[in-house]
Formats: structure tokens, C-alpha cells, sequence
């Protein structure tokens, strides 16, 4: 498969463009961000601090899951920056042990306020099944909730910014260094929403919920964001993001505890450790795409001369073809067979060759008998809207 000259990212990556010397964009980017004048940036930070700052009942909002992104940036906020912020998490329905140990033990050791919202799991169910179908990628209802609602939240208080943690630089080419990266619908529709916005979706559904219940999923009007003149920023377009010193950070300072995660190596154990689902989720990249998230992560230690192409060839080979243990669980979430599984990926495939996969099932995380937790979808439910989509994609 081609890759990348310098990382391992195949030209199946999306957004990925390579130059002459087959250098690809996030090597690029990754080039660009060495060159940033950070003072300025942190400059540039304060001014929007400066008009908010102890003017509201919170200063900010912070979008929180608990993974090493949002936990950096919150310890970020309330250290470096001394900011008030209201904690804002959207449950996805897919937290682990560890991670809500990890939370409770943050949100009490930095002493800030939490929300956490958890949607409807009758809904959620059928956004799995039908973003799946549709665009070959469940987590349509994780991603647009995760963004969507901390900004009605913000509208609902009155709380002028909402600061995010890593730009979507580090690992895409959407946007690169040379500009703050704002959160905002041009982004949401670009990146997030898997081009189906929430009215599309109620569409898709049959008009079986109320348009209500998809709130926490649309994006808000731009006229309420200006009234407040709201700013949706991440940190890491004003401070360097480097996520290896950040998880040393959170370890030592908040007693952060990594874990397991189905195809990624030990040594990653910050890694996607939010979700039960995230092995379902990177095994469906590796037969789209031909590739997962050992190589991202290895991809991301070249850039930044911690790691070589041999040894992150080798872990790649180890830990990406094997089928997740929690396949068997998605499947009973959603409804259906292995076979129509596969049915489904062959439409969205980017690969145009089948990428060998080993028969062997991955180890089970050593929580993995406490993610039995959701009803299952009916299995006649779901078969009635795959059935409906295979006549569609026929």
C-alpha cells in the first residue's frame, strides 16, 4: 500500500495530499507547526481573555469526555489561564470504568462545576444502525452531539467561549497551522456531521422521533452564536500540542490512569481510552481504508523523531488486523449479522483490494465483561432497515 515517505499514513487518509517527494500533508503541517510564533499566539489568547474573564458566571465552557485531550486542556484552563469553566460532557453511551474514575477523580482534585448529558438510547441505537449504513461510520450521534452540545449550553448560560483541546491539524488536513481553527458550522459540516445534518437524519429515520430529540445533535443557529458572540476555539491553535509531555502532565498532576484499548500497542495507553466501541470503530477504518489507529499513533511518534518506520511498521503488522472483541457487541447493539456487516463495508470501501485479516480475535480489555451494559436494538427492527438499504444500494 502507498504511504507517506516520512510516516506511515496511506494515501487512502483522509484530506491526505502528498508533495513531489511524497511527503505527505500532515508531515507538512507538522513542519508548519514547528515554525508558529507561539508567543504571539498565547498573545492572541489573552486578548479574548481579557473581555470575558470574570465578567459571566463562567468564563468558558470546557467540552469534557475525560480523554487526555479534554483533561489536559481543563487542567490548562484552570491552572495556566485561571479561568472559571463549566465542564460540559455529552455521554455517548459508551464510557468506561477508568475513564469515569479518571473523571471523577479530575473534576474533584481541580474543583469545577460538571454537566453531563446523556441522550436517548432508543435513538441512539437507530443513528448507529443508519449512519452506518449510509456513510459506513456509526458514531454520526457521538459526533455531533460531542460539538453540537456544549454550544446550546453555552447559549442557554449566556457563556461567551468554548475552548476545545487539539485542532483537527494534528491528524488531517482540513485546516493547517497558518490559522486558528475555528470550531464553527463551516467545520462542523466539513469534519463532524458526516455530511448529514440533524433534519437529514430525522429524514433518514422515517420521521419516528420527534425533531425535538434531535437537538443535541443540530448545530445552533448562527444568529444565537453572534447575539452572544460566542468563540469556539481549540488550544491547540494557541499553545504547541504535544500530546506525549501533555499525558505526563495529567498522569502526574491528576493521577490520570491510561488503559487497554482493542488494536493499539501497551505503550499508547492514553489513547481513545473513552469508548468501548473504539476497536469496532478503528477495525471498520482497516478494512475501509486499509489502515487504523496504530498507525496514526506511529505516524504522529516519526513526526516528531520518537519513533522509526521499521519499528512502526512492525507494531502496525501486530496490532491491526485482528478482528476486535467487541465486534460481537456492536452487532448485538445494532442488530445484525457478521455477514451483513461485511455487506455494508463493501460499499464503503476506499480500498479497491481486500486487506488480509487474521482469523484470531484480539484479547479482551480487562473490563471488557462490564460493557454488556444497552438493550439490544430488535433484531426485526433492524433487519427491516437493512433490508431497506441493501434495496436502495443495489
Amino acid at each position: 500500500m502507498l504511504r507517506c515517505k516520512r510516516c506511515l499514513l496511506p494515501y487512502t487518509h483522509e484530506t491526505i495530499r502528498c508533495d513531489s517527494n511524497g511527503i505527505c500533508s500532515n508531515c507538512s503541517n507538522n513542519d508548519q507547526k514547528s515554525k508558529v510564533d507561539w508567543q504571539e499566539k498565547s498573545k492572541q489568547l489573552n486578548l479574548i481573555l481579557e473581555n470575558i474573564r470574570g465578567k459571566y458566571d463562567y468564563d468558558c465552557i470546557i467540552p469534557f469526555s475525560g480523554g487526555k485531550d479534554s483533561t489536559f486542556t481543563l487542567l490548562y484552563a484552570v491552572k495556566n489561564l485561571k479561568l472559571k469553566p463549566l465542564v460540559v460532557s455529552f455521554d455517548h453511551g459508551f464510557y468506561r470504568k477508568q475513564l469515569i474514575s479518571n473523571r471523577e477523580k479530575v473534576l474533584k482534585k481541580l474543583g469545577v462545576d460538571f454537566l453531563c448529558f446523556t441522550p436517548n438510547w432508543k435513538l441512539v441505537q437507530r443513528l448507529m444502525l443508519k449512519s452506518f449504513l449510509d456513510k459506513g461510520d456509526f458514531c454520526w450521534h457521538c459526533h455531533t452531539g460531542i460539538f453540537s452540545y456544549p454550544l446550546w449550553i453555552a447559549i442557554e448560560k449566556k457563556i461567551p467561549l468554548v475552548l476545545w483541546g487539539e485542532p483537527s491539524s494534528e491528524y488531517t488536513s482540513y485546516y493547517d497551522y497558518s490559522e486558528v481553527e475555528k470550531v464553527d458550522e463551516t467545520r462542523f459540516n466539513r469534519i463532524i456531521n458526516l455530511g448529514i445534518n440533524a433534519q437529514d437524519m430525522s429524514a433518514r429515520l422515517d420521521f419516528e422521533f420527534d425533531l425535538r430529540d434531535f437537538k443535541p445533535y443540530t448545530f445552533p443557529p448562527l444568529e444565537e452564536l453572534n447575539k452572544l458572540g460566542l468563540v469556539s476555539v481549540p488550544l491547540g491553535s494557541y499553545i504547541p500540542w504535544d500530546v506525549k509531555s501533555q499525558v505526563k502532565t495529567i498522569k502526574e498532576d491528576l493521577d490520570w490512569i491510561g488503559d487497554t484499548v482493542e488494536g493499539v500497542p501497551p505503550e499508547y495507553d492514553y489513547e481513545k481510552i473513552e469508548c468501548y466501541m473504539q476497536g469496532v470503530r478503528d477495525y471498520i477504518k482497516f478494512l475501509k481504508r486499509g489502515y487504523a489507529r496504530t498507525t496514526h499513533l506511529t505516524s504522529i511518534d516519526i513526526r516528531n523523531g520518537r519513533k522509526d518506520r521499521t519499528e512502526s511498521l512492525l507494531l502496525v503488522d501486530k496490532y491491526e488486523r485482528k478482528k476486535p472483541a467487541s465486534l460481537s457487541l456492536f452487532l448485538e447493539y445494532i442488530g445484525l449479522e457478521e455477514s451483513e456487516f461485511m455487506e455494508v463495508i463493501e460499499k464503503h470501501k476506499i480500498l479497491e483490494e481486500d486487506q488480509e485479516v487474521f482469523l484470531e480475535i484480539g484479547p479482551k480489555p480487562r473490563d471488557f465483561e462490564s460493557w454488556v451494559t444497552h438493550p439490544r436494538m430488535n433484531r426485526l427492527e433492524s433487519l427491516k432497515i437493512f433490508s431497506e438499504w441493501k434495496k436502495e444500494n443495489s
